[in-house]
């Protein structure tokens, strides 16, 4: 994908009525992020929009799985 340039999806495994209408990504100064939208209808104009949030793609960094039976010293 080129910089500052992005694509979205239409999402057709939506489950929930507040899930993601379109998800997909996008790169920002060479970053890239996660990109999601909701189709929306504005209540005071009746117009439609896409509200978007961006969130950034992190790898997990090696030996981030954790073990949660770790015993504990004092």
């Amino acid at each position: 994908m080129y910089d500052n340039s992005g694509a979205l999806f239409r999402d057709d495994r939506k489950a929930k009525e507040t899930d993601r209408d379109y998800s997909g990504s996008i790169t920002i100064a060479g970053v890239e992020y996660w990109l999601s939208a909701w189709v929306k209808t504005s209540s005071k104009t009746g117009q439609r929009f896409l509200s978007l949030s961006v969130k950034p793609k992190v790898e997990k960094p090696e030996g981030a799985a954790r073990n949660l039976n770790d015993e504990v010293a004092f």
